[in-house]
């Protein structure tokens, strides 16, 4: 008789995308994941399939889980501009207890170049992205908020590739206070 699993599937998902974020997909062993995920290796290869499916499982969640949060953070900003001063806020000081970054960027970065299923996901993630920012700026060019002799889609595009800009320096030791300033360039070309 077959064992039942002993794991929330979910919770250690969420173990191996911490994993992966904070170490990058090739410096993230099996072993590491097995460690990290508090699982047997024959429940990892038996949950996720191999490495390589975990970590697009681990996309897809960090995905969902980001959209949500930047969702909500919208939802209670009093206005697009604070929104989006929110969203760059976040993306500079990060979560507590989350690695810098973005686990999308990094993987942009690190893997897409080579794998084209990574490279799909990253791209879609990134479209997700875009498509938030301009129904963002939409509603603030209703608002007056925003210049409303630009396509919302056109500034966001701008806005987001800031935004992976900022992702970026996150990871490094670059100073907070500069990207601030980055962050605070972009919104005043967005001035009504």
């Amino acid at each position: 008789m077959a064992r039942g699993k002993e794991f929330d599937e979910d919770a250690v998902l969420l173990k191996a995308m911490h994993l992966f974020w904070e170490q990058g997909y090739e410096k993230t062993s099996v072993n590491d994941l097995v460690e990290g995920m508090g699982i047997h290796r024959r429940s990892l290869y038996d949950t996720f399939g191999d490495k390589h499916e975990l970590f697009l499982k681990a996309i897809e969640r960090y995905g969902t889980l980001i959209n949500g949060r930047f969702r909500a953070a919208i939802a209670r900003a009093e206005s697009s501009r604070k929104a989006l001063q929110f969203l760059f806020d976040l993306m500079i000081d990060g979560y507590e207890g989350k690695p810098p970054g973005c686990l999308l960027v990094n993987t942009a970065t690190e893997l897409a170049p080579r794998d084209a299923e990574v490279d799909a996901r990253t791209g879609e993630g990134f479209d997700t992205m875009e498509r938030l920012l301009a129904d963002l700026i939409r509603t603030g060019q209703q608002k007056r908020e925003f210049p409303q002799d630009r396509k919302a889609e056109e500034l966001a595009e701008q806005i987001h590739a800031v935004m992976l800009g900022i992702r970026v320096l996150a990871r490094t030791s670059a100073d907070r206070t500069k990207m601030h300033r980055i962050a605070d360039a972009a919104l005043a070309n967005l001035h009504a």
